[in-house]
């Protein structure tokens, strides 16, 4: 029999591996790539370093990160999830470690040594991959694709899988191509949006200290004055706004609750104390310093960069003389440190987002195979989805799980006729 040709559009994450399991499985592989290289969105993940996956074991909790449509994974994670993903980059000569927050990496090297063994994987099987390659559209006649038109060249297969991701990123060739294919197909498409995305900041004080990173502080997300989230870990100030983990995680919701309108932040300094305590430190250490004036009474308590910020927010005058502090002016002082305010002003947008919301509704694709319930021959992966996750390794490990099983759906169902 002449092996089946499945074409993969797309050499990204979700795009590699699903190459290289279709052709593991005996499909003769295609793989299009519009840039030079591939997985260049990869090679920057993690900075540089590439958050593989998470070492979250409780499938429950690791697909409760992805909120209410985690449950589309649910399949493909019981057949290739966190531990399938370690097990394959392991046996093929890549070690891993586990770091703080159970984000696991690469033990040596980085990103280029996770892109190295994913072609190495595409060359065991035998795949072909088209660099330089865009691809423009695709022709469908019966209900199915019948071939890729790419610039200056058409390619034809019996099955095909769309990895283009996003629009995050753009610079390494995330532009969105795959919503058009996709809505050609018939596809709704979930309007897309940035998601792990800094955010801008109508105050202008976190200019005063950009490039620090705030370690064990908590950011609030409210609105109308209710709580809506809440995170806890490193916090970078910039001079558009704030950065880091945590801001980046929260980012999706606080676009969404800024849309709404009344929405508000607040950063706790000190969120392992209570107000009571935090007073009391306070007092103590204005004791100790009472001759110094304000401006040199917190070198104790805080940061040196973001002191600055604090002398401009509080109501006491920079010179006074810490032992003349009032108890009053302590305790606002300590309300201050617990809930710094903020004022959400939009995201910085898609080319600085790690990954996109939105994408191909997932009520038209097969969370068994991530075949298109719209045309039998056409399989969607990774970002082009809307599935996505927290910084931590997760969006990684939803590209290699989709990616995987889209691979294999595609080369097994073509075999099969």
């Amino acid at each position: 029999m002449t092996p089946p040709r499945v074409v993969v559009i797309g050499g990204g994450a979700a795009g590699l591996i699903a190459a290289g399991r279709a052709a593991e499985a005996g499909a003769s592989v295609i793989l299009v790539e519009k840039n030079q290289t591939v997985g260049s969105k990869l090679v920057l993940s993690g900075k540089g370093r590439c958050n593989l996956t998470s070492g979250e074991e409780d499938p429950e909790v690791f697909l409760s990160k992805f909120g209410p449509k985690g449950k589309f994974l649910y399949s493909a994670f019981s057949r290739f999830g966190p531990r399938e993903t370690l097990e394959f980059f392991n046996s093929r000569g890549l070690a891993t470690k586990m770091e703080r927050g159970k984000r696991i990496f690469p033990a040596r090297g980085g990103s280029e040594q996770v892109v190295t063994c994913l072609l190495n994987y595409l060359k065991d099987g035998g795949a072909s991959v088209y660099r330089n390659r865009e691809a423009i559209n695709l022709e469908i006649r019966n209900g199915t694709v019948v071939r890729f038109l790419l610039r200056g060249q058409e390619v034809e297969g019996d099955a095909f899988i769309l990895c283009t991701g996003g629009r995050s990123f753009r610079k390494t060739g995330s532009t969105g191509d795959g919503y058009r294919f996709a809505q050609r197909a018939g596809h709704t498409i979930i309007p897309p949006r940035p998601a792990l995305c800094p955010v801008k900041t109508k105050e202008k004080w976190p200019l005063i200290a950009r490039g620090l990173m705030l370690k064990n502080v908590s950011l609030t997300l409210l609105r109308n004055g209710e709580v809506l989230a809440q995170r806890f870990g490193e916090l970078l100030l910039t001079h558009f706004g704030i950065s880091g983990p945590i801001a980046m995680d929260m980012s999706r919701e606080i676009a969404d609750a800024e849309a709404l309108g009344g929405a508000s932040l607040t950063i706790d300094l000190k969120p392992a104390l209570s107000h009571e305590v935090l007073s009391a430190r306070i007092g103590r250490d204005f004791a100790a310093f009472s001759p110094l004036p304000f401006r040199e009474a917190l070198k104790d308590l805080l940061p040196r960069g973001i002191i600055p910020v604090v002398l401009s927010l509080a109501t006491i005058p920079p010179d006074q003389k810490a032992g003349q502090i009032t108890t009053e002016e302590i305790s606002k002082l300590a309300a201050l440190l617990k809930a710094i305010p903020l004022t959400p002003d939009g995201l910085l947008g898609f080319d600085w987002a790690i990954v996109t919301a939105g994408g191909v509704d997932l009520r038209e694709v097969d969370p068994r195979t991530m075949q298109s319930k719209l045309v039998k021959n056409l399989y969607i992966a990774g970002e082009l989805l809307d599935l996505d996750g927290p910084t931590g390794g997760f969006n990684l490990q939803m590209c290699w799980s989709t990616g995987y099983i889209a691979g294999e759906s595609a080369a097994l169902a073509t075999w099969s006729h």
